[in-house]
């Protein structure tokens, strides 16, 4: 085997082997919840109707269908197991990782830089990111068809230099991969100026640099016509870009529960923004130089020092001045300075998506900028003192060591949520997201009151956000607090009227208060404000039971479930109204079971509520065996899981013995009685 395939396979291994453990990690509450956990289309899998909705669909505040065709194959093939997901990413990063090598081996000729290069790219902590979230596949897999392209191009430019018909082949084939690689995520847009540098190095197709201008494609022609000629060239490219930035910002635009991902002047004004922009730069050359107290989300900072911008610029001015005193003798300055600030254009801030000042896997493509920098300026030191040979390499192996038991630490804090939000929150400050997010991950493992002293907090950092407030209700609603939990509804509803949860969670609270009068209110501004949510259908549904309105009240249940057939929490309550309401008229055995079994189904069998509802079901319709054994299934979780109502679930199961259906009134106090 040749040394260039012997080190390609070793940075393919060794990659490889360092990201393995993601394997064993779980889904995060961050994004992939959109994107695969919670995302109904995707977890069908691939499918003409999935095809049809990843090129039609704006979820997720973006269009990359290529992306969600990725999530939608990982679930035909591995289902729900996060392991299966990570591993695709691994596989991913490993083969750009070998890409990169090649690339930088076949523009240069440099072994070694090439390695340096690569191994920085593949084993930097700063690029954790990109792998080990299962929702940055568009990360990995857009960056995949960027290196492709580029290494399409490389070969067109060779082609063409001999006037090879293949050449055009070689172009149609980068074009392609181009267009791929936007269909994964649109911060692709800058790879034409990418082309453009590599023309100047190392392709050497500039006319007037300090390179022989014989060896381009055409050197007959005048230096300012063909200087023309390689922007001509790549219109199909800019054509492209063009297309996925006007797509782009339609998706980023649009309204989502009342806001849009796109940041309006009016919450980041201007001024702000282009302070932030020198700092944002500065702190990835920082991240990139020592990558320390990563994390995986940055909030704005209120203020932006004067001090911190002025050293910001000053730091970007003094590198940009280096560059320009030898990009004639190192061509490789400007085009690996103008690699990185040019990539993150699209990220830097300017135009201001969500409420992050930065993110570690934005500095995945552009990062490879600063080491083709790095790189190639050590080969040049060791050209002019080759007696240090051995300090450079000792100093090569060193960094690359470190980089890599970084990185095993760095990917060691994405196990898990809490172990992800709990290491932001030790490396940042003020960080109401990363609050949040903890919150939520304590509250699935039912540890609640951890869960809201997180979300007390997080409002606290960050209480003009609405859904905090709608968070935190439906935290202090599980505890029984209501009262509370509607204070906070009605907050989230002051600071965001047109937006339905904090109607819908209003609603639920007016409901355990006693207020139903209130409750219909509350709901039906829901159902006018969002008429595809099923929730607020299920709440009039149960207001016009309490009130003996029993036909209104299947009526609404009804639509419901045409509205979100599979959603559990619908199902339980249509399923236990039609089971276990005392008014013989309003229940209906065979169609309670049929919801229950599928609600029991859906929640994967192991729930104790699905389980109760489902002995409901079965004991109206007769079958008082299956109905003790669905409720002994239901104490035995409810117990394991400390829940407070195993009192109720074993009196069910004392009448199902007895050969007795459970009944249990819904009617207010004074509700009309009906025979």
């Amino acid at each position: 085997m040749s040394r260039p395939r012997l080190l390609a396979l070793l940075l393919a291994l060794i990659t490889f082997a360092a990201f393995l453990p993601a394997t064993r990690f779980a889904f995060i509450n961050y994004d992939d919840n959109d994107y695969v956990t919670a995302n109904p289309p995707v977890q069908a899998g691939l499918s003409w109707s999935g095809v049809k909705w990843a090129f039609t669909t704006r979820h997720a505040n973006n269009w990359h269908p290529l992306t969600w065709l990725s999530h939608m194959a990982d679930c035909t093939l591995f289902g729900l197991n996060p392991g299966g997901h990570h591993l695709v990413n691994v596989l991913f990063h490993t083969a750009n990782t070998v890409l990169l090598f090649v690339l930088v081996l076949r523009l240069t000729g440099a072994l070694w830089p090439a390695v340096f290069v690569a191994a920085l790219f593949g084993w930097h902590p700063l690029h954790v990111e990109s792998v080990a979230w299962i929702a940055e596949r568009k990360d990995v897999l857009s960056t995949f068809f960027a290196l492709l392209t580029l290494l399409s191009y490389a070969k067109y430019v060779e082609a063409s230099k001999v006037q090879s018909p293949k050449s055009k082949v070689f172009f149609a084939g980068s074009l392609l991969a181009f267009a791929l690689g936007l269909l994964a995520k649109p911060m692709l847009v800058t790879l034409p100026f990418v082309l453009l540098l590599l023309d100047y190095w190392p392709l050497n197709r500039v006319a007037g640099c300090r390179l022989q201008v014989a060896s381009c494609a055409t050197p007959n022609l005048q230096p300012s016509t063909f200087n023309l000629q390689l922007l001509t060239e790549k219109w199909p490219f800019f054509l492209l870009t063009a297309l996925s930035c006007a797509l782009t910002f339609l998706a980023q635009s649009q309204v989502v529960h009342g806001s849009s991902a796109v940041m309006s002047l009016g919450v980041v004004p201007l001024h702000y923004r282009l302070k932030n922009v020198p700092v944002a730069y500065a702190e990835y050359l920082s991240k990139l130089a020592w990558p320390a107290k990563l994390a995986v989300f940055y909030p704005l900072a209120d203020i932006i020092p004067p001090v911190r911008v002025a050293v910001a610029v000053a730091l970007l001015l003094l590198i940009s001045a280096v560059v320009v005193r030898w990009w004639r003798t190192r061509p490789y300055l400007p085009v690996g300075w103008l690699w990185f600030l040019g990539t993150l254009v699209p990220v830097i801030g300017l135009v201001q998506v969500g409420g992050a000042a930065l993110a570690d896997r934005y500095s995945y493509l552009p990062s490879i900028g600063i080491f083709l920098i790095v790189a190639f300026a050590a080969r040049d030191a060791l050209q002019r003192f080759p007696s240090a040979i051995k300090f450079f390499a000792a100093a090569g192996i060193l960094i690359l060591a470190g980089s890599l038991c970084a990185m095993e630490k760095q990917l060691a804090g994405w196990q898990s949520s809490e172990t992800l939000f709990r290491h932001a929150l030790a490396v940042t400050t003020d960080n109401d997201v990363a609050r949040t997010d903890l919150a939520i991950a304590l509250q699935d493992q039912g540890r609640w009151p951890a869960a809201l002293t997180n979300f007390q907090a997080a409002v606290r950092l960050a209480p003009e956000r609405p859904m905090l407030h709608n968070n935190l209700g439906n935290l202090l609603d599980r505890l029984g607090r209501h009262a509370e939990a509607l204070a906070e509804y009605r907050e989230a509803v002051r600071r965001l009227p047109g937006e339905a949860a904090g109607h819908l969670g209003a609603g639920n609270e007016l409901i355990a208060l006693g207020k139903t009068d209130d409750a219909l209110t509350e709901f039906s501004a829901a159902v006018r404000l969002d008429a595809t949510l099923a929730a607020p259908h299920a709440g009039i549904a149960k207001i016009f039971f309490l009130q003996g309105r029993d036909a209104e009240a299947v009526e609404q249940l009804r639509a419901a479930l045409n509205l979100e057939p599979d959603n559990l929490q619908i199902l339980a309550a249509a399923a236990h109204y039609l089971a276990a309401n005392e008014n013989v008229a309003a229940r209906d055995g065979r169609l309670a079971l049929a919801l229950a079994a599928k609600a029991n189904a859906l929640a994967g069998g192991n729930q104790p509520l699905y389980f109760d509802v489902l002995g409901m079901a079965l004991a109206e319709t007769g079958d008082f065996t299956n109905a003790q054994t669905c409720a002994q299934n239901a104490l035995i979780l409810a117990n394991a899981a400390q829940m407070k109502n195993t009192g109720e679930i074993q009196q069910r199961l004392e009448l199902y013995k007895n050969r007795q259906p459970w009944r249990e009134s819904f009617r207010a106090p004074n509700a009309p009685a009906k025979n």
